[in-house]
C-alpha cells in the first residue's frame, strides 16, 4: 500500500431535477478521490426516503436500472467514503437514514466531531442507542431530541453541541439542508443545473453534470433548499475560517477549485516555491504520480531543469492484492509504480512528491529510482513535515507513527535513502496560499504544526493510541 494519507469522504446533493438520484451518481463518480470504501444514495419524492448502500466503488454498487428505479423524486444526496471514524464496517455506510418522531431524515458527512465520544457517552446514558460507530450518527441522535419546531432550528440546535469539521448535507421527505462548520475546514459549494440547487464537496461534482458554480457554502453557514427556493442562515457563532490546507496538497482534485482558489495552480505554486527554497544541480525532475505531478511542473520551471515523467502508475489497482507466493522485494509499490531505466539511467534526478508520511514507501520508490539507474537521487517535497495527527475528517496515522514527529530532516533523509532531501516551509507554503503575512488560523495547518483550532477532549484512550 501507498504511504499517504488516506482521503476522507466527498457529499453530494441535488435539490429539484427530475432525474436526481442519476445525477448523485455522476456527482459521487466525480468525488470518487474522496472515498473508495463504500457509498451511498438516499432520494426523496415528497412523500417517502429510499436509500441505497453498499461497500466499493461508485460504479460497482450502482450497477444496474432496477437500482435507480428504486430511487426515484427530485431531491437526492450521496456520499463516498474512506473511514476516518468509525471504522470500515458495513454499517457506518453513508447516508444514514432513520425514521424519527418528526418523519425521515437522511445525512451525509465530511468531517470528524472531536467530541463526538463525549457527546455519545452523554446520550447513552441518557437511552440513546447507537446502531454505528460514525461521529454522524451522533448528529441525528442530537436532532431527533430536539423540541424545535422547524427542521432549521433542530439541526442548528444539535449542530451547535459539537465541535470540528463538518460539511454536511441532511435530506427529508420535502426538504435538503446543507450545513458548513463556523471553521470551514473541509470545502462544499453550491450550484445550479437546469432550475435545480446543487451542492458538492468539490467543483469537479458540478462540472460533470455541467453545473453552474454560484459561490462556496460559507463557515458557519446553513443553507435550506425547499419548493420555495434557497434560503440561507448563520445561525452559529463566528469564528476565524480555518480551512485544511491539505486539500491543496493532496487531497482536492486538482481541476477543482476550492476555498476560492484553482488546485492545480495552486500545486504548482507550491513547487515554484519548492524550487526558490532547494534548488540542487540535477538533470530531470521527475513527479511521484499522479498528485505530485503539478509540484514537479512548478519546480521544473522555476529551476530550468527538463520535466519528465519516469515513474509510471497503474491506475488499475484496487486497495488490496494477492502477492506471489515467492516473495518479490518492494511487491506492493512496483505493482503500482514502474521506473522507465531509458529516462533515468546516468541522470542526477530530483524526484518531487507531495508528502512523506511513514517513509517507508518513499525509501522503496528511491531505491526503485536507483536500480533503474539513477546516477544522484534528490528528493523534494511540496509540503513541510507531517508531524502531527488530524483530528478533522482526515485518516491518519498515530503522531508515533510520523516520521517527522521523531526525526530530523537529516534522519529522514538517510531512511528513505535520499542524497539529499527538501521540504517546503510552512511559511512558503502559506505565502503561495495566500494567508496574510503574520496572519495566525487563515489555513488549518495542524498537521504540521500542531496548532489545533479547535481543542478536543483528551481521554485516556488517546494516550494510549499514540495521539499525543
Amino acid at each position: 500500500m501507498f504511504d499517504k494519507y488516506e482521503d476522507e469522504c466527498g457529499v453530494f446533493g441535488i435539490y429539484g431535477h427530475p432525474e436526481a438520484a442519476n445525477m448523485t451518481y455522476l456527482g459521487l463518480y466525480a468525488l470518487q478521490h474522496r472515498g473508495q470504501e463504500s457509498c451511498g444514495i438516499s432520494a426523496a419524492d415528497g412523500m417517502r426516503l429510499r436509500t441505497h448502500l453498499g461497500s466499493g466503488l461508485v460504479a460497482d454498487v450502482f450497477k444496474d436500472d432496477e437500482i435507480f428505479n428504486k430511487l426515484s423524486g427530485d431531491a437526492s444526496i450521496g456520499h463516498v467514503r474512506y473511514s476516518t471514524a468509525g471504522g470500515d464496517n458495513i454499517r457506518n455506510c453513508q447516508p444514514i437514514a432513520v425514521d424519527y418522531a418528526r418523519g425521515s431524515v437522511a445525512v451525509a458527512h465530511n468531517g470528524n466531531l472531536v467530541n463526538a465520544r463525549e457527546v455519545r457517552n452523554a446520550l447513552e446514558e441518557k437511552g440513546s442507542i447507537f446502531s454505528t460507530t460514525a461521529d454522524t450518527e451522533v448528529i441525528i441522535h442530537l436532532l431527533a431530541r430536539s423540541q424545535s419546531d422547524s427542521l432549521g432550528d433542530r439541526i442548528s440546535e444539535a449542530l451547535r453541541q459539537v465541535r470540528g469539521a463538518y460539511s454536511l448535507v441532511f435530506l427529508t421527505e420535502t426538504r435538503m439542508v446543507a450545513a458548513r462548520d463556523p471553521h470551514g475546514f473541509r470545502p462544499l459549494v453550491l450550484g445550479e443545473v437546469d432550475g435545480a440547487y446543487v451542492v458538492a464537496s468539490e467543483t469537479c461534482a458540478l462540472d460533470l453534470i455541467e453545473a453552474r458554480f454560484i459561490r462556496e457554502i460559507e463557515p458557519g453557514e446553513m443553507v435550506i433548499f425547499d419548493k420555495n427556493g434557497m434560503t440561507s442562515y448563520h445561525p452559529f457563532e463566528e469564528r476565524t475560517p480555518s480551512p485544511c490546507i491539505f486539500e491543496f496538497v493532496y487531497f482536492a482534485r486538482p481541476d477543482s477549485t476550492i476555498f476560492g482558489q484553482q488546485v492545480y495552480q495552486m500545486r504548482k505554486g507550491f513547487g515554484h516555491q519548492l524550487a526558490r527554497e532547494h534548488q540542487v544541480e540535477a538533470d530531470i525532475v521527475i513527479p511521484v504520480p499522479d498528485s505530485g505531478v503539478p509540484a514537479a511542473i512548478g519546480y521544473a520551471e522555476e529551476a530550468g531543469i527538463p520535466f519528465e515523467m519516469a515513474l509510471i502508475r497503474n491506475h488499475y489497482v484496487g486497495r488490496t492484492f494477492i502477492e506471489p507466493q515467492q516473495s518479490i522485494r518492494h511487491f506492493g509499490v512496483k505493482i503500482k509504480l514502474n521506473a522507465i531505466r531509458e529516462v533515468l539511467q546516468g541522470k542526477r534526478v530530483v524526484v518531487i512528491d507531495d508528502s512523506i508520511v511513514r517513509g517507508t514507501t518513499s525509501r522503496k520508490i528511491i531505491k526503485m529510482i536507483r536500480n533503474a539507474g539513477a546516477k544522484e537521487v534528490h528528493m523534494r517535497v511540496s509540503s513541510p513535515p507531517t508531524a502531527y495527527p488530524c483530528f478533522y475528517g482526515i485518516d491518519t496515522p498515530t503522531r508515533k507513527e510520523l516520521i517527522a514527529s521523531s526525526h530530523t530532516i537529516d534522519e529522514i533523509r538517510k531512511y528513505v535513502t535520499a542524497d539529499t532531501l527538501g521540504y517546503l516551509s510552512l511559511e512558503g507554503m502559506l505565502e503561495i496560499a495566500g494567508a496574510p503575512k503574520g496572519a495566525k488560523g487563515h489555513f488549518c495547518e495542524a498537521c504540521f504544526s500542531g496548532n489545533y483550532p479547535v481543542k478536543f477532549p483528551r481521554l485516556k484512550s488517546d494516550d494510549q493510541l499514540g495521539l499525543f
